[in-house]
This record gives structure tokens, C-alpha cells and sequence, in this order.
């Protein structure tokens, strides 16, 4: 299949989930998830598959077990790509009734990963070169996101280098964009491989600077 757009039926089909997240409105609606939803975002993926790697389609249903909010959907659909052997720094994409999402880099490291990336930016070469390309990054208009402690982290000065890095415990860059006619397009195959283009280098220090944990796998 050739990924020809995002039809406007997706859109449509989240934003009935979120007026009705209940397995009625998803069992009467399955057929527009699968048609309208699923197989385009499988078809962009099986296009940017052999510059990025193997991509992992996450599940529609909720892990609501340790969760107040019961309703038992997503109301996004969401995929990410994890380089082999890189250990940290991916790529996200993700489509929902507020339009499409494109991200990459680390969104949750394991302490012994944590270590490491602070070592690294604590690094005159290489904080200095990872403060750089985040700088980039906000100057194209990439949002810098990730978990980030208050306090200045234990073993650190206070007037540190690189202080607002040194607090992350986590590390990635976002762009949103609301829906507009491109969506429905090719164009949206190309916003999503020159964006992850963009985030080459910022994975490409995670994997180099953080790598992968050897801490044992969660549940």
C-alpha cells in the first residue's frame, strides 16, 4: 500500500473517541480505525522503514490498572522506531483529532542511563556539543521536552554549566501541527522523514553519550 495521505476520516473517527471512549462507539467503529487510521500510518511507516529502522505500532487500548482514568482507549494512535543497537534515542510519529505529532530522542532513562547523560553533559565537549544542537533544534522550531528535576541534581554545583540539561532525566524534541489540507497528502510522508532527519544527530548523541541500560527489564 501507498501512503497517500491521512484521510479526513481519521480525524473524524478521534474526535467521536473522545466525545464516546467506550467499547460500543470502538466495536461501531473498528472497520473506520482500521481503513482510515491504521493502515495509512503502516503505509508511511513501511516508506521511511529503510532509512530509520523496524517501527513498533503501539496498541489502541489503555493500561488503565494503575490508573484513575478507566476509559479503555487511546484517542492518538502512536508509533516509534528504535535504532538497533543505539540503546537510547528514537523516533516517534503520532496522529490524533488535534493533528500530527512528530518527535525523537529519549523519553524515559533508567538511572544507570541517567548517570551517563549527566557525566556527558557535565562534559566540556560534550555538553557543549549537545547544548548546541538543542539550541539548534528550538531555533527550527522543535519544542525541548522531557522529565526535569526542580532541584539541581546531587553531585552537581549550582551554577554548573549547562544547569537546565544537567536537571533532565529525560531528553526529546517535539513538533505539533494542527490539521490542515497536507495531512490528507503525500506532503505528510515528507513533513515526518525530514523531521526525523532533523533529530539524526540528537539520537545519534544519546546512543553515543547514554547507550542502552543494564539495569533488568521492567514488567
Amino acid at each position: 500500500m501507498t501512503f497517500d495521505g491521512f484521510p479526513d476520516e481519521a480525524l473524524v473517527f478521534y474526535e467521536g473517541l473522545e466525545a464516546d471512549n467506550s467499547k460500543t462507539y470502538w466495536t461501531r467503529n473498528k472497520a473506520a480505525y482500521d481503513a482510515h487510521v491504521r493502515a495509512p500510518l503502516q503505509a508511511l511507516l513501511d516508506e521511511v522503514a529503510p532509512d530509520f529502522g523496524t517501527p513498533k505500532v503501539f496498541r489502541p487500548y489503555r493500561d488503565v490498572r494503575f490508573s484513575n482514568d478507566k476509559t479503555p482507549y487511546k484517542t492518538h494512535q502512536g508509533a516509534v522506531v528504535h535504532p538497533e543497537g543505539a540503546g537510547a534515542g528514537s523516533w516517534y510519529v503520532q496522529l490524533s483529532a488535534d493533528g500530527l505529532l512528530v518527535s525523537g530522542g529519549s523519553w524515559r532513562l533508567e538511572s544507570d542511563q541517567v548517570a551517563r547523560y549527566r557525566r556527558a553533559v557535565a562534559d566540556a565537549v560534550q555538553g557543549s556539543r549537545l547544548a548546541a544542537e538543542v539550541e539548534r533544534l528550538e531555533g527550527s522550531g522543535w519544542t525541548i521536552e522531557g522529565e526535569q528535576l526542580t532541584r539541581v541534581p546531587s553531585g552537581y554545583a549550582a551554577d554548573a554549566e549547562r544547569l537546565d540539561l544537567l536537571k533532565r532525566k529525560a531528553l526529546h524534541a517535539t513538533r505539533r501541527w494542527e490539521p490542515a489540507e497536507w495531512l490528507h497528502e503525500r506532503a505528510a510522508l515528507e513533513r515526518v522523514r525530514t523531521s526525523w532527519q532533523d533529530l539524526r544527530t540528537l539520537n545519534a548523541w544519546l546512543a553515543d553519550n547514554v547507550g542502552a541500560t543494564t539495569k533488568e527489564s521492567r514488567r
